[in-house]
């Protein structure tokens, strides 16, 4: 039973037919805190979805089946679960979320005592227990506490982590409706910025919908209504941030990471000059970062695995051009609201401008399809597929790149082209999503 993906578990949820059903979250929750041991204290935190609080039950009532005690935190950003899991000193923590997926979905990613995404071995024992059906052999009562002030341990702790005031600045945020909707502002208000506040009235089935990081559009026209000097988009969960400029422009992963290390090199600031990206981030970022004279160690696609290669490297800044950056002096994962604290501070502090921060380095035109599919690894697979993408690769020659992945998180399969003009990708990307779809269906 395969149920783990690159960040945790996730798919439908909310009725009895749905991949979350009770029953395999109650077997989750056993089989988590089996593997835990008894007595253990295990965090529990959600996002806004409806769903969480019916998957927080089932859950609950398996870990305390084991033993295990439990202290509920709560609506959280994930990154504030991984931050509490560390002051509280507990065993485990538990985030009930599916991210930037929309309300229909929800997810469970797990974190251990050092607030880390757990290993692949812990999840594949996690799986091996729950096929074993060890959830109908255990008998045992933990308790359950609800933990009443860990939503103000996290927003004092991010707001510890700058030095500068925001004074003067106007940002619009965007919360997706989502975790961040009673944090960012608050956080941001406290920093000293004049804050515009949309997308933060959840109401458990609109998470993600039309607004957040995957839908830029109501922000850019927000920020430029309101002339204010940067748009601030988080997902679901809040682990990632992208920000709009004060010219409407998008400011993405990379960008945001360049603009970070950019400025701690400056300031002798950053361990051996080096930083951590993934095999998705453009080759304009790349040049620029080898121009500077910055190393870029390069991990595939998933924020534990950017994580992975920065404690392998002693690395203090990396991230995913979807917006999840590690602040590693700070975060043990991609944190959004911590990022954007620091994008401003660095604007506050004249290290950069709001008007221009999508301009840090020339991007490579980028073209990014997501197909749906049924079976990944028959696509990847396809002696058909390996052809068009050897034909694509042969045509781009070194003005550009490919990378076909399947999805970790949903039944897609993620085409990106880079080009040296945008006819050239988009017509390449078009040529391999066909290709594609043409595996899936034969």
């Amino acid at each position: 039973m395969a149920l783990f993906g690159t960040d945790g578990i996730r798919g439908s949820a909310g009725s009895a037919n749905s991949l979350l059903n009770s029953e395999l979250v109650h077997a989750i929750g056993v089989a988590t805190g089996i593997v835990f041991k008894g007595q253990a204290q295990i965090l529990i935190g959600r996002d806004t979805r409806k769903s969480g609080v019916e998957i927080e039950q089932a859950l609950v009532a398996g870990l305390t089946s084991t033993g295990v005690n439990v202290t509920l935190i709560g609506v959280i950003p994930t990154p504030g679960l991984a931050h509490l899991v560390l002051t509280r000193k507990a065993d485990a923590a538990i985030m009930i979320t599916a991210s930037h997926n929309p309300a229909s979905d929800n997810g469970i990613k797990i974190f251990g005592s050092n607030g880390q995404k757990i290993a692949d071995e812990l999840e594949r024992e996690i799986e091996r227990l729950i096929e074993s059906n060890v959830a109908a052999k255990t008998k045992q009562q933990g308790s359950v506490l609800k933990d009443e002030n860990g939503r103000n341990d996290y927003i004092t702790y991010l707001l510890s982590t700058i030095s500068k005031s925001l004074d003067g600045i106007t940002v619009v945020v965007d919360c997706a409706h989502g975790s961040a909707s009673t944090y960012a502002p608050e956080v941001l208000k406290r920093a000293g910025a004049e804050v515009v506040v949309i997308g933060a009235a959840p109401d458990g089935e609109n998470i993600n919908k039309d607004c957040g990081s995957t839908h830029l559009d109501l922000l850019a026209a927000k920020v430029l209504e309101s002339k204010a000097d940067l748009g601030i988009a988080h997902d679901g969960d809040a682990d990632r941030a992208l920000l709009i400029d004060g010219r409407g422009n998008t400011v993405d992963g990379d960008a945001l990471l360049a603009l970070l290390a950019l400025a701690a090199k400056q300031k002798g600031k950053l361990p051996g000059n080096k930083i951590v990206a993934t095999v998705m981030s453009n080759l304009g970022f790349l040049n620029k970062m080898r121009n500077e004279g910055i190393t870029v160690e390069i991990a595939q696609v998933g924020d534990r695995y950017v994580l992975e290669q920065m404690l392998a490297h002693e690395i203090y800044y990396g991230g995913e051009q979807s917006g999840h950056i590690i602040l590693r002096e700070f975060a043990t994962t991609g944190d959004g609201i911590l990022t954007a604290l620091h994008i401003l501070e660095l604007i506050a502090n004249g290290e950069a401008k709001a008007e221009n921060l999508s301009e840090v380095f020339s991007s490579y035109p980028q073209v990014l399809l997501n197909i749906p599919v049924t079976d990944k690894e028959k696509v990847l697979t396809s002696a058909d597929l390996k052809i068009a993408t050897q034909s694509a690769e042969n045509e781009l020659g070194n003005d550009g790149r490919i990378l076909i992945r399947a999805s970790g998180t949903e039944a897609l399969i993620r085409v990106m082209v880079e080009a040296d003009t945008q006819s050239k990708a988009d017509v390449i990307a078009k040529k391999l999503a066909d290709a594609v779809e043409s595996a899936s269906n034969a």
